[in-house]
């Protein structure tokens, strides 16, 4: 008999395998020294193993750890403060963005990352401007994190509609310097948990010569360039007025569209720009539910996956989406593709689920490691508990009903386990590193301050919340 680490005992494990979900039952799955080295039929399981932690999840589903792809955790502390407006970043977020402190930014990622393990996920694909202490708190939690420093040259202020940005090199200098020095302390950091990658803001917000500079590092680190490409009809402005070209043209003549990229939202990308991204290598993620707030628009990713190319689910921030919830992103993915084909079998929740798990993994560069539960993989993974009522009932024959229950009905709370790198990091919904009490009494603190130190150029833009506010509507 063979002393392991881990066995995990359920009635249905859906392991991502092949094309579809890789649906196995009857198998307890066998993991030690961190991975996934065996599934063996459930009769069998106590005469081959034994082990330091049996798990015997008798009615739960066991899928992979979700991916969510891209997130801005900082903004959480700002969540609710940026939706229903037009002209998002400038109108909506900026006036709060412009007074919060670091301390606040870093109480806001702590609450998001809490709120996206509870829901599932656990490669936690964070960017932002200060991630030293992100990287921390993911190495305290034990999430798996692929960690993205943002680069940005254009001075931080709110520009009018059509006003071109302004630049400052230094600034922009500094931060691809910081993004180093993140790499140098943290890849492959926390037994190789934590992975950094380098974040160029947009091709808007950094010069080419930056562009190209970043990318030529990315290569020689073996990293990946992770950037909003084409957000918004914002971003296409400014190329068009800078460089004649629309982002996608302007990407693909400088040498920008390959493997290297990560190309986040693609908002205002038509078809055939979509395609060209796909076909070029590079990946994309996706943010349903953030874009259809802030920008009403369904983004491409039918087309990009019908090109070829491998598509990433994105919780992104929460001041526009208000959460970090991948469950949330897989149901907005389907419901909104239906509605725009008009074809209610675009975009199945199986499909969904490959873009949480597999695809997304694949996508953001970690298809090697997770996204599945495969021999060989590191063992991340989570366990649905099937006795909620968002799950029951439950069918197996005709047809099995937990995945589209999982996609179209959980909320999240469903989500009883969690494990990464072979270890518990939730357990019956509590976090198992972390108090959590302590982490939500911290961000109370602060909203206050915020709001005060926001309010002259909140109530000066004049933007649609801030009608709202002195009509009595919010």
């Amino acid at each position: 008999m063979k002393k392991v680490d881990m066995i995990v005992k359920a009635p249905h494990f859906y392991t991502m395998k092949g094309e579809g979900v890789g649906y196995k039952t009857d198998v307890a799955m066998i993991v030690d020294g961190g991975k996934i080295i065996d599934f063996i039929d459930s009769n069998k399981v106590n005469t081959e193993y034994s082990a330091e932690e049996v798990l015997d999840l008798k009615e739960h589903a066991i899928f992979p750890g979700f991916i969510d792809g891209h997130m801005h955790t900082a903004c959480n502390v700002m969540r609710g403060l940026a939706q229903d407006t037009n002209n998002w970043m400038m109108f909506g977020l900026q006036p709060f963005d412009n007074v919060v402190t670091n301390v606040e930014r870093d109480a806001g990622s702590e609450v998001a990352i809490i709120e996206a393990i509870k829901a599932g996920t656990t490669t936690i694909g964070d960017y932002e401007f200060e991630m030293n202490n992100v990287c921390k708190f993911i190495d305290k939690v034990g999430a798996r994190g692929n960690i993205t420093q943002n680069i940005r040259a254009a001075t931080r202020r709110v520009y009018k509609t059509g006003e071109l940005y302004e630049f400052d090199d230094e600034q922009g200098e500094k931060a691809l310097k910081k993004n180093m020095e993140l790499y140098d302390k943290w890849h492959n950091k926390s037994d190789g948990r934590i992975k950094i990658l380098f974040g160029p803001q947009g091709a808007d917000f950094v010069s080419p010569e930056m562009l190209l500079k970043i990318q030529k590092i990315v290569k020689e680190k073996n990293t990946k360039i992770h950037m909003h490409v084409q957000q918004g009809d914002r971003e296409t402005y400014q190329i068009v007025k800078r460089y004649g070209k629309r982002p996608t043209e302007f990407l693909n003549d400088l040498g920008y569209l390959d493997s290297s990229l990560i190309a986040v939202h693609l908002t205002d990308c038509n078809d055939d720009e979509t395609r060209i991204i796909a076909k070029s290598g590079a990946s994309m993620i996706v943010n349903p539910a953030s874009i259809g707030i802030i920008d009403g628009i369904v983004c491409p990713s039918v087309v990009f996956q019908e090109s070829g190319g491998k598509v990433a689910l994105g919780s992104d921030q929460a001041s526009g989406n208000n959460c970090h919830n991948i469950i949330h992103e897989m149901k907005n993915v389907c419901v909104f593709n239906k509605i725009k084909y008009g074809n209610p079998e675009i975009m199945p929740a199986w499909r969904a689920l490959r873009m949480a798990t597999i695809e997304g993994a694949q996508a953001v560069g970690l298809g090697e490691s997770v996204g599945s539960l495969e021999v060989g993989k590191q063992a991340d993974f989570i366990a649905i508990d099937l006795n909620f009522p968002s799950m029951q009932p439950i069918y197996t024959y005709p047809m099995r009903n937990i995945v589209p229950n999982l996609v179209y009905s959980a909320r999240g709370w469903e989500v009883d386990l969690s494990v990464v790198n072979g270890k518990i990091i939730m357990q019956n919904q509590k976090l198992i590193n972390v108090n959590e009490d302590e982490v939500l009494s911290k961000i109370k603190k602060y909203p206050d301050g915020i709001g005060k130190r926001a309010s002259k150029e909140f109530f000066e833009i004049n933007g649609t919340n801030s009608k709202f506010m002195k009509e009595g509507k919010l």
